[in-house]
């Protein structure tokens, strides 16, 4: 007879622990801010994304990308949609589309991210030529 309560309370303490680490906004702009960095860095930096011009005037821009993750964190905040189902939430965000300079438009980003257990995942991503 003991066995069903058992059970009972693990599954409460296992409810109890995921509400418990289930990431807040706060978690959500820091895994968004270092995401970001390492895509604006490999597609504006790496890939050659800014036009020549620019090219020549920034000679450290994966320097510059990396000093602006805690805005580009806060920019994925205010363009995402937290729904929290108290054991884990799901972040839906919407990122891009705004023109930097003439014949620079930045991409649209769509990602939906699942927080879990203290962790985000990222489960799904796909990019639009603005």
């Amino acid at each position: 007879m003991s066995r069903p309560w058992g059970w009972c309370l693990a599954a409460v303490a296992l409810g109890g622990a995921l509400v418990a680490t289930n990431p807040d906004e706060q978690d959500f702009e820091e895994f968004a801010g270092e995401r970001l960095v390492r895509l604006v860095d490999e597609e504006l930096c790496d890939q050659g994304g800014l036009p020549m011009v620019a090219r020549l005037l920034i000679q450290n821009c994966s320097e510059l990308v990396q000093g602006q993750q805690r805005v580009l964190g806060s920019l994925a905040l205010q363009g995402s949609t937290r729904t929290n189902a108290g054991l884990f939430s799901f972040y839906s965000t919407q990122l891009g589309g705004q023109s930097l300079l003439p014949g620079l438009r930045l991409p649209r980003y769509r990602i939906l991210t699942l927080g879990v257990a203290g962790q985000l995942v990222t489960l799904q991503a796909s990019r639009d030529e603005g």
